[in-house]
């Protein structure tokens, strides 16, 4: 079946079947959130750019491009490629996230956002998580000074308001993940989709890090020591990084084919369940 799926996008008749599928899609809010970081990253630079600077929304791919790569307002920074950006217009097309469009007195195609579709935000709500995106945790107060250029909050506690009302969604789009020491105000995350989460909890809530300890420890030189405990942790995180990859390939995949499914079943097709 995946196997079929995939040569199936590869088809002439994919890029009409992938309109098919958004709307299909798009039909009523659907928040299942499973963006990847690329994703993310995209999608939250066109909600950036749709408020900060609508005189040149929606944005060429070179301008998505460039919106993503910046050294500023960003966490982390990222250098992403052309075919990259355009690749992830795909997937979030596929998932009904945005679009690709041709605006009149232009000659190349434009994307924008259709998050609006896809959750029950308003834009107050909108501004938060793609700061919330773009930036990683942050507080109540960093929120209301980030979102200045978006919508503009009364009051602190405005801004708090709006993220206890979507923390209390049926599906939570952003949670309180406390403070950290030296902080004085709860810091948030957005639940839209891969994050390192970890790194957003707690100190004390931390896994104790496990070391293991040879019984010959002592007899051997610093710098012996060093190596051989610092080889596994290399090892241990190219690891981690190649397993996230794959994962969120077959997560891109695995979105494509159920779009396409719904397709085939909207024309009273029979699918192979194998």
């Amino acid at each position: 079946m995946l196997y079929d799926a995939l040569v199936l996008l590869k088809s002439p008749v994919a890029g009409s079947m992938e309109h098919a599928a958004n709307h299909t899609l798009m039909q009523g809010y659907d928040t299942s959130m499973d963006l990847t970081v690329e994703e993310l990253r995209v999608l939250c630079v066109l909600v950036e750019k749709s408020f900060t600077t609508p005189e040149q929304y929606p944005l060429t791919t070179n301008a998505l491009v460039t919106g993503c790569n910046q050294k500023t307002s960003r966490d982390p920074v990222v250098n992403y490629s052309s075919s990259q950006v355009d690749a992830v217009m795909q997937d979030l097309r596929t998932a009904g996230w945005a679009r690709t469009v041709r605006v009149t007195g232009s000659r190349t195609n434009k994307h924008k956002h259709v998050v609006a579709e896809k959750l029950p935000v308003d834009d107050s709500q909108l501004a938060l998580l793609a700061v919330l995106g773009l930036r990683g945790a942050q507080s109540p107060g960093e929120l209301k000074t980030r979102t200045e250029r978006y919508v503009g909050f009364d009051s602190f506690d405005a801004v708090v308001e709006e993220l206890e009302t979507m923390a209390a969604m049926p599906d939570p789009l952003v949670r309180n993940v406390g403070t950290q020491p030296g902080q004085s105000q709860d810091r948030w995350v957005h639940l839209l989709g891969n994050s390192d989460e970890s790194a957003e909890l707690p100190a004390d809530s931390a896994p104790p890090a496990i070391t293991e300890r040879s019984e010959h420890a002592n007899d051997r030189s610093p710098a012996t020591a060093m190596t051989s405990s610092a080889a596994p942790d290399l090892l241990g995180t190219a690891n981690d990084r190649s397993v996230s990859e794959l994962a969120e390939t077959v997560r891109r995949l695995e979105r494509r084919v159920a779009a396409l499914e719904s397709v085939v079943r909207s024309q009273g097709l029979p699918i192979d369940a194998d």
